[in-house]
């Protein structure tokens, strides 16, 4: 993973997938639902129009610790989402993501849980990244689990997964 800095945003590139804050025009196209060349054709997903239209609310979501688009490289498509619940509480940030149905099953998504948790845990006064996740989406616990996540805690139909700066990387 490798970061770049541009002018007030920070993309992370992976093998495969880029992931690159969201701008304001993508924003309001998905709460507009207006469709954008660069999107596959399924995106954006339920979860992602949920998240761009908290960001009203919610301004510290975007920006460089905040939510992304996950970009496939090799088709340069926006495939889904990713993101920091910014700002850290006691040093935990919570993260969460999406990934479009025709995208599923390439190990995208814990390619981009694992490189922005990463980069979650260089920040001043993170230590954890965590997530939570129900119980009844396997797949969901799946994809923590190849980010290199331990589950932290479980509570009646949710699981609480984290990962430090202490924990060995996963590949």
């Amino acid at each position: 993973m490798t970061s770049d800095s541009t002018a007030n945003s920070t993309e992370l590139t992976t093998d495969r997938l880029v992931l690159r804050p969201w701008d304001l025009s993508e924003v309001a196209a998905v709460v507009d639902r207006t469709r954008l060349v660069d999107w596959a054709d399924d995106f954006p997903a339920e979860g992602d129009g949920v998240m761009a239209s908290l960001f009203d609310d919610n301004p510290h979501w975007l920006g460089e610790h905040g939510h992304r688009l996950i970009i496939e490289r090799d088709s340069g498509l926006v495939v889904g989402s990713i993101g920091l619940f910014w700002p850290p509480s006691e040093g935990l940030v919570e993260i969460g993501y999406g990934i479009v149905p025709s995208r599923r099953g390439r190990g995208y998504a814990p390619e981009a849980t694992r490189a922005l948790a990463a980069y979650a845990l260089t920040a001043p006064g993170v230590h954890t990244v965590t997530a939570t996740v129900e119980l009844s989406n396997p797949a969901s616990v799946r994809v923590l689990e190849k980010a290199g996540f331990q589950r932290w805690t479980t509570e009646e139909d949710v699981a609480r997964f984290r990962t430090t700066a202490q924990d060995p990387p996963q590949q």
